[in-house]
């Protein structure tokens, strides 16, 4: 049985256990990271020199990090969850490195700030410019999905889709005022209608 190491508050933490459950696959998952569980122990430290979660163990004990090359390695070795034609792979790689990438990094304040209520993250100026920063990437995935493909890379339900999904979960329970995004918006409640999505995207955190 797999082991994942994270807590599920951590939206690296759900990519690899909304996978594992689009896929099928048994596992158990130990709380990590702060505030349950400090990784900077050796112990973890072993697994993964970065202290930072997820941490995938397989049954042979072997161990891997990083959420979206754990997306990628489940995906291949457990034989779905990446499309088969050539272009569609593409696309799907393509918008699974722009979520970690791009999408990634201009949420941080406001989140912080808006969403989980940590001290010193209140300064109004910089919870602005992160709204406006990340607006602007969700410009450029509303764009995308206004074609009018079922999921981001084409017909096919995709890793890509569970690290976009969870995205736009935190982009739509984040509290600020927000443009109309009816594109993204229809995208996220289609993904709701799967099981392993609405168990990973719940109401009750982002």
């Amino acid at each position: 049985m797999v082991l994942v190491l994270g807590r599920v508050t951590s939206i690296n933490v759900r990519k690899v256990l909304w996978a594992l459950d689009e896929l099928g696959v048994a596992y158990t998952r130990e709380d990590w990271g702060l505030p349950n569980r400090d990784p900077r122990v050796p112990e973890f430290l072993a697994l993964n020199p970065n202290a930072t979660v997820p941490v995938l163990i397989e049954e042979d004990g072997s161990s891997l990090w990083e959420s979206n090359a754990l997306l990628i390695y489940l995906a291949q070795t457990r034989g779905a969850l990446l499309p088969r034609e050539r272009h569609e792979l593409g696309l799907a790689l393509q918008w699974l490195s722009w979520q970690a990438t791009e999408l990634n990094a201009p949420w941080g304040y406001a989140v912080m700030g808006l969403l989980r209520k940590m001290p010193g993250f209140d300064d109004p100026q910089k919870i602005a410019d992160s709204t406006t920063r990340w607006t602007a990437k969700m410009d450029i995935l509303e764009a995308e999905l206004a074609r009018g493909r079922p999921y981001i890379a084409g017909d096919d339900f995709s890793i890509a889709d569970i690290a976009i999904g969870l995205s736009c979960h935190r982009w739509f329970m984040t509290p600020f005022d927000k443009k109309p995004m009816p594109a993204a918006k229809a995208y996220y409640q289609r993904l709701l209608e799967r099981p392993a999505g609405a168990r990973w995207m719940p109401q009750d955190y982002g």
